[in-house]
């Protein structure tokens, strides 16, 4: 069974940082990009970064200059440090990968989302 774990998230007053932490584990063969997703209270979920597996990263507009995205392939773990946090980051974050799997199977998989709060 192929999965992904999340760590990182909790309670932080706003200015502070948390780095997040998605590690993928299971009969992996291969993963293609990695990515995390936020989604606040009542609104839909949305893409905040995402990560090739050549390093190439992209990152929402909302969070440039604040959040950044990286992986360690050899680990087969995504990370997401956030700086200058904001009560507008507040959300459940989940993690997502494209994997394929020993038995060639592709997956589209996501964690089971870790919660950040940021207080004013």
């Amino acid at each position: 069974q192929v999965q992904l774990v999340e760590s990182g998230g909790g309670l932080v007053q706003a200015g502070g940082s948390l780095r997040l932490s998605c590690t993928a584990s299971g009969s992996i063969y291969s993963i293609n990009a990695m990515g995390w997703y936020r989604q606040a209270p009542g609104k839909q979920r949305e893409l905040v970064a995402v990560i090739t597996s050549d390093g190439s990263t992209n990152h929402a507009d909302s969070v440039k200059g604040r959040f950044t995205i990286s992986r360690d392939n050899a680990k087969n773990t995504v990370y997401l440090q956030m700086n200058s946090l904001k009560p507008e980051d507040t959300a459940v974050y989940y993690c997502n990968a494209g994997v394929r799997t020993r038995t060639l199977r592709s997956l589209d998989l996501w964690g089971q989302g870790t919660l950040v709060t940021v207080s004013s």
